[in-house]
């Protein structure tokens, strides 16, 4: 069991846009079997933050969403939010505030023994390591620039640094790179 930070980022380092958009993101043709279907097998349990729910809510599954879909996952999610936010019939969600620390032995006890994914953003993804809770991060590299927009990880982590594990080449447009969290000894 292993806490990841599963994304996409573009090449500059940005998860979204500076209007919180990820169309940037779907201009992209699918190539092959997308690696998702078969990590998201081995996720337990997921938390987010509050513009990730948002983005999902505008989207997909708002009533007047452009996109419309059902809730996407089966895995009880939390949601990191200061604001109250709409809730989803018949999901499994769990809005909570502050601190990840309290909450993540919920998170890790609903998991079991899969993962836990931190779907994002950025700043959630950087508490999680701030509190020694994050054990990889596994980024899809896209073939674009933004310039600016919501930081990919939006914290300082020199030393120890971490430990690329894979690096794997998606079709095109994607690169996706796998680190190890190096814990300081």
């Amino acid at each position: 069991m292993a806490t990841q930070y599963y994304t996409a980022s573009s090449l500059d380092g940005f998860l979204a846009d500076e209007h919180h958009s990820l169309d940037w993101l779907f201009q992209f043709p699918q190539e092959g079997e997308p690696d998702y279907l078969q990590f998201i097998k081995q996720v337990g349990a997921l938390c987010m933050g509050s513009h990730t729910y948002e983005w999902l809510w505008r989207h997909h599954i708002a009533p007047d969403a452009p996109q419309p879909m059902a809730w996407p996952y089966t895995q009880p999610t939390w949601v990191f939010s200061s604001r109250t936010l709409p809730h989803i019939a018949g999901a499994d969600i769990t809005f909570v505030r502050g601190d990840v620390r309290p909450v993540y032995e919920a998170m890790q006890a609903a998991a079991g023994d899969q993962h836990v994914w931190i779907v994002g953003g950025g700043e959630l993804a950087g508490q999680f390591h701030d509190a020694g809770l994050l054990d990889e991060i596994i980024v899809t590299l896209a073939s674009v620039t933004l310039g600016r927009g919501m930081p990919l990880l939006p914290r300082r982590i020199v030393t120890p640094p971490l430990a690329l594990t894979d690096v794997r080449q998606m079709g095109s447009g994607f690169a996706q790179l796998r680190y190890q969290v190096v814990r300081a000894t």
